[in-house]
Parts: structure tokens; C-alpha cells; sequence
């Protein structure tokens, strides 16, 4: 008698993301093994990130560089201004891009922090004198000449500079690693005057030194991250009398640009992997809790092998956190919309995107910078290129890792991804030498009602859904499933795949 066809339905494959710490003849088939240039969709679906579009034309004044930050200037008066730095030089605009760099200022590093406080925009960097730029002088001056300017001495030349509780905090600095200045109230330029100060935190490190490395504020807090520990103060709001609330030891920020706040959290990167500032305002308690759980091996592997810099984004119209290691040309994406039942968020990667800086602006828009200039997460094709999605289910047993699986039928539920060539891959017992089937996907021309198209193409709603049913062929006792499509001008989302196999003897 035949034997009957057994089926593993990978339901939105990939909805909990990559994991690659758990055993995978063990693991929960919802989540990945690989997710390249992957988002998880608002459906829960896996999906193909957007592209990007650039909008700079004019570039001279960058050259062959990459634009290393951006931030946008904007005033209480309504005015703004997009400001970013590269080749070594202050740059505003995004179509055409302009040198604002004072004269007779010379700048070697291009790892400025730039950050908007009280109609004005400043520019910090270790060993440079600060920056500053406001629209009624309409152009970017040093910090010292600005008028009633005081104490801007160059033991306050910090690498890290935040605005918070109406001041600005910096520390960070070339021979003291320790200290923290803080300006008068509402007055950038004044640091020896009025309620300006500083405090040494060098005697509370609680495993006895450290480097002060990223400052964040949150709810009244200043969290002062070493790159071992964390110091926090409360009463911040007025510095001169803040005290030392809570103590973290064993756990530190790598870079003081992987902190991003998110409203309600506070989001940073540890050696051990992404972490989180959770807080009780009742116990005033914060615990901290890992977000990077199913793929901390890479984390740690891509930090050692960072030879460059790290950009991070936090996008709540996307709903994600973007950590780059650029000098390894990837990106690794969290979704910030919720977390798994270990508390980790769902994790995807972007990969040979050249992205080396990133920007939320006012509106929502997120501003990236390439060697091409500024650049705006849209469309799906970046800057006119096609790029690789990827999925790669974990090994599949149906249940029995000891008996042979002999795959019959694959098949695949795409959403959109109009004239895509999509490849169907599939591999026995962890070989990488994979079996490949291909197809196109349709195209579509949205129907409407009552006009000529109606009678002519298909009425829909815009999103083409396709299915297809793939013979395969080979045995063994696990399998991988993996799709991949060039990304070309449309999303693409997976749906579902079917893999549908006879069950057969012990191996």
C-alpha cells in the first residue's frame, strides 16, 4: 500500500527570526536559520527590507568618503537644516552638499556626536574644540567665539556629549576618562559659569575603574555607561546636588553609538550582546535584560572582528532597532515591536548594503549615508540595484531525526515580489551543496472598479499572491528548506512553504 505523504506547514517561516544558538535538529521550525536583507513585517510575515534611494546629486566636497553621521538641525522658529560630516569636514544639505567647516579649523577624524539643544546644534569629537551652529548666524563657528562664551578649555573637549535636564554633558576626553563637565542652564556655551560643574565618578565605579564610554538620560536619571559597568545618578535635573542611585558591574557599553533611547528604553551594546533599560517606577529598579539572546555568538564574533565603527538607528515608524558593523559591511535588525518568550528581540540581517550612518529626522523619513551621500529608506531596489533576499529554514525532521526523508512536493505561498525569478533550495543532513528549483513570479496591473482595466486584468487589491507546487527530489534524515529572490522594485513577503515528504526507514 502507498505510504502517505507527511507535511511540516512552515506558517509565516522565520516569525521569530534568526536563531542560531539553539541545536538545530532541536529547534522551533518558526525560526531561521538565515534572514538576509529580511524585515519581520507588520503580518509577522519574513519579508525584504526597503531599499534606498539617494538624494544627494552633488557630492565634491565628500569625494571618495562616506558620510559618517547626520542629524537634523531644527529650531523652535521652524527652521532646520540637514547637517552630516565625512572626508574630514562639517557638510550641510542633502541634493547639493556644502562644506561648513570654519576656516582655519582642521579636522584628521570624521567620528563627530552631534546633537540639537536650545536652537542650536553642536558638533563634539575628542581633541576638537567644540562646534556650533545656530540660524541666526548662519554658519558653523567654534564654541569659543561665540558671544558671553566661558570655560571652553580643552579639558572639556569630550568624545561624548549629550543634551539632557537643559544642559549639555560631555566626557570622554583624550587624558581623563573619568570626569563629567556639564554647561549652565540653557546656555551651550558657558562651562565655568552660573550652574555649570563637573563631578569625577572615578572612586564609584563598582568594580574599581573603568572609562566612562556613552551618557543617556532617562526619567530624571543620567546613565553613565563604562565600558565594563554602569554608573546611574538620579536627580539630574539639578546636577549640583544628583546623587548615586544604582551600580551595574559586569556589564558596559562597547560604543557610545550604539545607545539609542526609544521613549520608553534605553538601548545599548554590551561585549555580551544588545541590552536593554527596563525601569519600575515604583521600586525605582533597573533591571537589565538581553535582547540579542538567539544570536549572541554573532554578535560577539562581529564585534571582534569590528575594525571600523558601529551606526545604530531606532525607527518606531519602522519598528526597528539597525546596528551596523561597517567595517564588516553588515547589519543586523531588530524588531522592537515586542519580544520572544525568552525575552529576546526577533533579529534579521542586512548584508553588503555600504550603509555608514543613519538618521531619523523630524517627519519620520530615515536618512542613511553611503559613499554616495544621503540616502532615504524607500522603495524596494537600492538606488536603482537589485539586492539578494534570503531564507533558510533550521534542519527539518518531521519529528524523528533516525528515519530517511524523501521530499516530494515544496510548496511556497509569496506575497508581491512581482516579476521576481525566486530560486527554491532544499539540502539533506546540514550539506551546504544545495538542490535548486527555479520560478518567475507573475506580474500584476491593479484592477479598478469601473474603469477599462476592470474587464482586462485581474480585480485586486494591489498585492499579488502566488503559489507554487515544486517536485523535489534526494533523502535523508533532516532537511533545510531555503528561498532566495533578487529584490528588484517589489516587495516581497513569505507567507508559507509546505514541505511535503514520505517518512522512511531507520538510518
Amino acid at each position: 500500500m502507498a505510504q502517505e505523504l507527511q507535511s511540516i506547514n512552515l506558517v509565516a517561516p522565520a516569525f521569530k527570526g534568526v536563531n542560531t544558538e539553539d541545536s538545530p535538529l532541536a529547534q522551533d521550525p518558526s525560526f531561521a536559520e538565515i534572514a538576509d536583507n529580511a524585515v519581520i513585517d507588520k503580518r509577522g510575515r519574513i519579508a525584504s527590507r526597503k531599499g534606498h534611494n539617494v538624494i544627494t546629486t552633488t557630492k565634491t566636497v565628500l569625494g571618495t568618503s562616506s558620510i559618517r553621521a547626520i542629524e537634523e538641525f531644527r529650531d523652535d522658529a521652524g527652521n532646520n537644516k540637514i547637517f552630516s560630516v565625512g572626508n574630514n569636514k562639517i557638510i550641510s544639505g542633502t541634493t547639493t552638499l556644502v562644506d561648513e567647516t570654519p576656516a582655519s579649523y582642521t579636522i584628521t577624524a570624521d567620528n563627530w556626536k552631534i546633537v540639537n539643544f536650545n536652537d542650536k546644534i553642536y558638533f563634539f569629537q575628542r581633541g576638537y574644540e567644540p562646534l556650533v551652529y545656530d540660524n541666526a548666524g548662519g554658519s558653523v563657528v567654534k564654541l569659543s567665539t561665540v558671544s558671553g562664551a566661558a570655560g571652553v578649555a580643552s579639558t572639556m573637549y569630550g568624545n561624548e556629549v549629550l543634551a539632557a535636564y537643559g544642559r549639555l554633558w560631555t566626557a570622554d576626553f583624550s587624558s581623563d576618562k573619568s570626569t563629567i563637565y556639564w554647561c549652565d542652564l540653557l546656555i551651550g556655551h558657558d562651562w565655568s559659569g552660573g550652574t555649570s560643574g563637573s563631578i569625577d565618578v572615578s572612586k564609584v565605579w563598582p568594580d574599581g575603574y573603568d572609562e566612562i564610554v556613552a551618557l543617556a538620560a532617562h526619567n530624571g536619571l543620567l546613565i553613565i555607561f563604562g565600558k565594563h559597568s554602569i554608573i546611574v545618578y538620579q536627580g539630574a535635573e539639578a546636577p549640583a546636588t544628583m546623587s548615586l542611585v544604582d551600580t551595574v558591574a559586569g556589564v558596559g557599553c562597547v560604543d557610545r553609538d550604539t545607545v539609542q533611547h526609544t521613549g520608553t528604553d534605553v538601548l545599548f551594546l554590551s561585549h555580551t550582546g544588545l541590552k536593554s533599560f527596563s525601569r519600575t517606577i515604583q521600586e525605582k529598579s533597573m533591571p537589565i535584560s538581553s535582547l540579542s539572546t538567539n544570536i549572541t555568538k554573532d554578535i560577539i564574533s562581529a564585534l571582534q572582528n569590528e575594525s571600523e565603527f558601529y551606526r545604530t538607528v531606532y525607527s518606531p515608524e519602522e519598528g526597528f532597532y539597525l546596528i551596523a558593523f561597517t567595517g564588516q559591511n553588515v547589519i543586523y535588525c531588530f524588531d522592537v515591536r515586542g519580544t520572544l518568550e525568552n525575552g529576546a528581540y526577533r533579529a534579521t540581517r542586512w548584508v553588503g548594503t555600504g550603509f555608514t550612518a543613519f538618521s531619523r529626522i523630524a517627519d519620520g523619513s530615515l536618512y542613511i549615508g553611503t559613499t554616495s551621500g544621503i540616502s532615504e529608506y524607500t522603495g524596494y531596489s537600492d538606488n536603482g540595484l537589485k539586492y539578494r533576499f534570503k531564507y533558510y529554514s533550521p534542519s527539518l525532521t518531521f519529528g524523528d531525526a533516525s528515519r530517511a526523508k524523501i521530499l516530494k512536493k515544496l510548496k511556497p505561498t509569496l506575497i508581491g515580489a512581482n516579476d521576481a525569478t525566486v530560486f527554491l533550495k532544499w539540502a539533506y543532513n546540514f550539506d551546504t551543496t544545495y538542490s535548486t528549483a527555479e520560478f518567475t513570479v507573475g506580474t500584476q496591473i491593479t484592477g479598478y472598479y469601473g474603469e477599462s482595466e476592470y474587464t482586462t486584468v485581474e480585480f485586486t487589491a494591489g498585492q499579488l499572491t502566488s503559489q507554487r507546487s515544486i517536485n523535489a527530489t534526494g533523502y535523508g534524515t533532516s532537511v533545510v528548506v531555503g528561498l532566495e529572490a533578487d529584490i528588484n522594485g517589489a516587495a516581497l513577503s513569505l507567507q508559507e512553504i509546505n514541505v511535503m515528504a514520505l517518512i522512511g526507514k531507520l538510518l
